[in-house]
């Protein structure tokens, strides 16, 4: 059994979809002069899959949230940094089939090829064990990062949108330390209005970090003084 599939908590019918998932296009182009499939095809597939079963379960666990919020919340969940954190998860850069030049320059901790390869094994996933199993894979290692998204709330729009009702006002993000090795980095941010500190905020990427800093901000402005 393959060492992912352990993880994955699945045993594939046909491992060549798992092989084919794992196969970035640089190492295909180097392999057969080009006639070796990457996992391109996989990922066009598990994309849609994924935007289907997310945005199915959030219509169905949030049913007085409007439409905005639902996509805000299926963005957080399926983007790049989202998916990259689930393939960190996995170690999934260590089963990487990359070309050489790729991987000396570290193609294996890049999180645009981390998060394409979670979106081909979504798709291997769904044609070798259908649409059940695809589902029951989104739920327990993508789903599951619901919370952590955010609820799907827009911190950094909803303290623009607060600051913007009186002219003259600016806002801005400065990173103030990170730390951590670069495998699980921690950053540290924070947001400051016409130069004061408003609110601060710690997160796993730069981006968490900022809606984090943006929420302590809203927390501090919208509370009425004593």
């Amino acid at each position: 059994m393959h060492p992912l599939e352990e993880k994955l908590d699945y045993r594939f019918q046909d491992p060549r979809l798992l092989e084919r998932a794992l196969t970035h296009s640089s190492y295909a182009n180097e392999r057969l002069g080009g006639a070796l499939e990457s996992n391109e095809r996989l990922e066009f597939l598990g994309d849609s899959v994924l935007g289907q079963v997310t945005a199915d379960h959030l219509y169905r666990a949030h049913p007085d949230l409007p439409e905005g919020d639902l996509t805000r919340m299926r963005a957080a969940l399926v983007c790049e940094e989202s998916l990259a954190q689930v393939a960190l998860g996995w170690g999934l850069g260590a089963y990487l089939k990359l070309g050489r030049g790729e991987d000396q320059n570290g193609g294996r901790a890049r999180a645009s090829i981390l998060a394409d390869a979670v979106e081909a094994i979504l798709a291997a996933l769904y044609l070798d064990g259908g649409i059940a199993q695809a589902r029951r894979t989104i739920r327990a290692f993508i789903l599951s990062r619901e919370e952590q998204a955010g609820e799907g709330r827009d911190y950094k729009t909803a303290l623009q949108e607060l600051v913007q009702r009186t002219q003259g006002h600016t806002l801005r993000y400065q990173l103030v330390r990170e730390t951590g090795p670069d495998h699980c980095k921690e950053f540290w941010m924070e947001v400051t209005l016409d130069g004061a500190q408003v609110g601060a905020g710690k997160g796993r990427s730069k981006k968490e970090a900022e809606q984090q800093a943006a929420k302590s901000a809203l927390e501090k402005l919208q509370t009425p003084p004593a």
